[in-house]
Order: C-alpha cells, then sequence, then structure tokens
C-alpha cells in the first residue's frame, strides 16, 4: 500500500527539532558516503516559462529512496497560484515498494528552514545574538523556529517590501518572546545583525557583500534554482568562506555561485566544501570570531528524504493519510 499525505496531514505529524536533526544526520551521511545525492535535472520546452526539476537521493540509515518533482513557475502569480509546487514520492530502498506520496509544500518549508539551522550551527559564532532576517514569509516563520533549535537570540530585525508582511510576520513569531524590529532597508538588517537569512525569490541581488561585517555568518536562501538568479553580489561571495549544500547542484543551478565565476569575482576554489562535510568532521567550518562565512543553499533531495521518513513513520503510527494499493 501506499500512503497518500496532503499538507494538513504533514503538518500535524512534522516538527522542527525533529527535523534539525534528521537534516544534520542526511547531510553527514552524504559526506561518508552512506547516503546519495545525484545533481539534479531541470527540464523545460520555450513555450513557457515553467521550469521542472527532478531531486532525486537514496539513503541507508533511513532506508529510502526518493525523487521529487519541482514546478518552479514564476509567472504562476499572476494566476494566483503558487510559483513553486512539488511531490515527493518515497521507495524502499531495497525492494522498490513505493511506501509514500507527499504533497511538497510543508515539507520543503520546514526543511529549507532545518538546512539554514545546520548551517548556522556549525558556521556561526557561538556568542551571536541578533537574527536578521531579509523576506517575512512562511520561509522567514519557519526560519525562526528552526534557528532556535540551535541557538539563543535576543532580538530579530527584518526587512520586507511590505510593511504588511512584516506586522504579519511579527504575530506569528510572537509566542517565541523575541523583540522583533522592522527595518527600513535590507542594508539596515545587515548591519545590525549578527546572523543573515536571505529569504526572497530575487532575480538580481539584494544583498552587498560591502555591507558584510567581520564575524557574520550568511545563509543565502531564497533566490530559486536557476543558474541566472541570486540574492548575493560578487563581492559577497568573494569576500565569504563559502559552503553548499552539494556541490553538483550549486555548480548546475546556483546563480548566486554561478553569476560571480562568471563576472570573475571568485574561482571554483572560493567554494571551501559542502555542508556534510563539515558536520561529518572532515573540513574546518568557521577558524575564528571574526571570519565571513556563507552558505549558499540551492535544495537537494536528500533533506526531502530525510523529513521524509520522519512523515511517513509518524503518519502510520498516527492513522494519517490515505493508503492506495496503486497495483491494481
Amino acid at each position: 500500500m501506499t500512503l497518500m499525505l496532503n499538507a494538513s496531514a504533514l503538518q500535524a505529524v512534522l516538527d522542527m527539532p525533529s527535523t534539525v536533526q534528521a537534516v544534520d544526520r542526511i547531510f553527514a551521511d552524504l559526506a561518508r558516503g552512506t547516503a546519495a545525492q545525484p545533481t539534479p535535472s531541470a527540464m523545460g520546452v520555450p513555450s513557457a516559462d515553467s521550469s521542472f526539476i527532478v531531486m532525486p537521493s537514496v539513503a541507508a540509515e533511513p532506508a529510502l529512496a526518493s525523487v521529487k518533482l519541482l514546478a518552479d513557475i514564476p509567472s504562476n502569480a499572476q494566476r494566483g497560484l503558487p510559483s513553486q509546487r512539488s511531490l515527493i514520492m518515497l521507495a524502499d530502498h531495497i525492494t522498490g515498494d513505493p511506501l509514500a506520496i507527499l504533497d511538497g509544500k510543508v515539507p520543503t518549508r520546514i526543511r529549507t528552514a532545518a538546512a539554514t539551522a545546520v548551517a548556522t550551527k556549525y558556521l556561526s559564532r557561538p556568542d551571536i545574538a541578533v537574527l536578521g532576517l531579509i523576506g517575512a514569509g512562511a520561509l522567514a516563520v519557519a526560519h525562526v523556529e528552526a534557528m532556535l533549535c540551535v541557538r539563543r537570540f535576543e532580538k530579530i530585525v527584518v526587512w520586507s517590501r511590505t510593511e504588511q508582511r512584516v506586522a504579519e510576520f511579527a504575530a506569528a513569531v510572537a509566542h517565541h518572546g523575541l523583540e522583533v524590529v522592522p527595518m527600513a532597508t535590507a542594508e539596515k538588517v545587515v548591519a545590525a545583525c549578527d546572523v543573515l537569512c536571505t529569504l526572497t525569490p530575487s532575480v538580481d541581488p539584494i544583498v552587498q557583500g560591502k555591507w558584510f561585517k567581520p564575524g557574520q555568518h550568511i545563509n543565502a536562501v531564497g533566490a530559486r534554482p536557476r543558474p541566472t538568479e541570486r540574492e548575493i553580489d560578487a563581492e559577497g561571495m568573494a569576500r565569504a568562506r563559502v559552503f553548499v549544500d552539494h556541490w553538483g547542484t550549486a555548480q548546475a543551478k546556483s546563480g548566486d555561485y554561478l553569476l560571480a565565476l562568471a563576472e570573475g569575482a571568485i574561482t571554483e576554489q572560493a567554494i571551501v566544501g559542502e555542508l556534510g562535510q563539515v558536520a561529518a568532521g572532515e573540513i574546518v567550518g568557521r577558524r575564528d570570531a571574526r571570519e565571513i562565512t556563507l552558505f549558499n543553499s540551492v535544495g537537494i533531495g536528500a533533506l526531502d528524504l530525510a523529513i521524509g521518513r520522519l512523515a511517513y513513520d509518524r503518519a502510520l503510527e498516527q492513522g494519517l493519510g490515505q493508503a492506495v494499493d496503486l497495483s491494481l
């Protein structure tokens, strides 16, 4: 039987602390070779702006193979539809049994924030106090929850293009008891924070490297997986010690990396390594208190696999989802 899990069921069974732990483990498993992460493939036709990205992964310990089909369609905004939609399929890694099909919205948001938290755990200074967010949507709310799993913060500084979005964000995170300070510009957010998260689908750089401060950690998370789109300018990539979620994915899909490379601001050697190598103890993350570190996250299928295992097991325990026999 194959378990069908919709967004409401996934919201009910997933929690951030467990997801952060699962994402931390899968990153290390990738480095150790007990999980595999191929470079994703993208498909499109000239008559549409849609890009369909196939994101596979397989891992021994979660005992799963997975594939996510991500539809990235910027023009959906004009249709009143989400610009990104996805489905995740899980299969037993030994028998190939199709275990589950998941709507991708909730897992993608939660596992993306969890990956940022893992990067912050390994790459930020231990004495950080101020979290900076550029972007104030649902992903920003998830990021606050995830970051509090790995670090203590006293204050959040946030900027968005709309004041209403910032007000809605502040209400959504009020239960955490942190001071939330709206900032007038993205530059002011960077100036005020110890850890920065960029969470916008920006096409052109929204953050300039000349704004970075010694000792800062930056998580570049929001740009779509397209080689022509970025949030961080070339100087920012050049000034920081850069880590990626997956080297092959960054080479194929990270506009932050590829555009800086094309402009001659960096070389391929600018990428220190993958976050999983830091999690596994294979390479050093932050080396001193003044170093600027940057995690460039494009999103990888292994994270969907990790959160998929959590969701599937808990849904079975709680009797959620609809079981379907696909072989009939």
